[in-house]
């Protein structure tokens, strides 16, 4: 059984004066099997929170469905097994952490010795234990991420929902997070990971969809999507002299200046012809290989987008 499931989900919207239907996922699919680390990226808009919602109880899905350890997300049971912890977590600013920790533990059952002993296990986990009875409204950002996370592991939930968990925070803060991440996925927790900072997307998950316009673009292995992307050389160069520059043969890319020097970027397979056609007219200074990435990736799914976007607004 999967620990997340979503079949053909749709969340739509009523917007303007008019309240005419946005939609802001498009019938997306999907499973993680328990025990995963997941990655869910993609840009601003792309519908991202909008599932995470759908998967935490919050809003309702216009049509498809989603589950959680197999029992549907309209399902208040669903919650029993989850931790979600928001982009912008909101706290009762006049309450300590001890007191955040125990009300959010009172929901779940926790009482007594149990949740004061997970109370400040957590808080020591997060390096918080000195401000365990400050009030919240004396926090910075980065301190009420902390104790949102406690908040997120307190009744030791088998699926953990992030959404920019590392926002606000310092890079200590943000290796720690991401230590006690990882610790949660190696203890066989499922972790649905959505970020912006795609280097730690990269460090803690195994598998990635790319959400771009409310539809999935790209979903698998990391390490597959990234080795199957074509790859291309960077090539810094000298010319010969001033005028050969317009005599340059080159199939694709651009000559950049960089300051005396120039700079081209090839799809491999193209690079060797580059070399015998100009081999008379440059030096090579600097040669090396151009590596995809999850960044990459992410932006050349947003290009295609908007290429298709725009191609569907000129047939319209």
């Amino acid at each position: 059984m999967a620990a997340i499931r979503l079949h053909n989900l749709r969340k739509s919207y009523k917007t303007g004066f008019w309240m005419r239907e946005f939609e802001a996922v498009k019938g997306i699919s999907l499973e993680v099997p328990q025990g995963e680390a997941f990655g869910f990226v993609g840009p601003n808009g792309a519908g991202k929170t909008s599932t995470i919602k759908v998967l935490a109880g919050l809003q309702d899905a216009t049509s498809g469905e989603a589950f959680i350890s197999g029992i549907s997300c309209s399902d208040h049971r669903s919650r029993q097994h989850l931790g979600f912890l928001p982009e912008r977590p909101y706290f009762y600013t006049h309450l300590t952490a001890t007191e955040v920790l125990g009300l959010y533990g009172s929901l779940f059952g926790m009482t007594g010795r149990m949740l004061k002993d997970r109370t400040a296990q957590l808080l020591k986990r997060v390096e918080m234990t000195r401000f365990a009875d400050v009030p919240l409204g004396k926090y910075s950002k980065g301190m009420l991420q902390r104790i949102g996370l406690c908040q997120t592991l307190l009744h030791d939930p088998e699926v953990i929902l992030l959404d920019e968990p590392m926002s606000g925070l310092d890079p200590v803060g943000r290796a720690m997070v991401r230590d006690i991440i990882l610790e949660e996925k190696h203890a066989g927790r499922t972790v649905f990971f959505c970020s912006h900072v795609l280097s730690d997307v990269e460090s803690i998950c195994e598998r990635v969809a790319i959400l771009v316009g409310g539809t999935i673009r790209l979903e698998g292995k990391i390490s597959d999507l990234v080795s199957t992307q074509e790859k291309r050389m960077i090539c810094t160069f000298k010319l010969q002299s001033e005028k050969t520059l317009d005599i340059l043969s080159i199939q694709s890319g651009e000559v950049v200046e960089k300051s005396d020097l120039w700079e081209v970027v090839l799809p491999e397979i193209e690079f060797g012809a580059f070399l015998r056609n100009n081999v008379d007219h440059i030096s090579i200074v600097d040669l090396r290989m151009q590596r995809k990435n999850l960044e990459a990736l992410l932006v050349d799914a947003i290009a295609e987008d908007k290429r298709q976007t725009t191609e569907m607004g000129v047939l319209a």
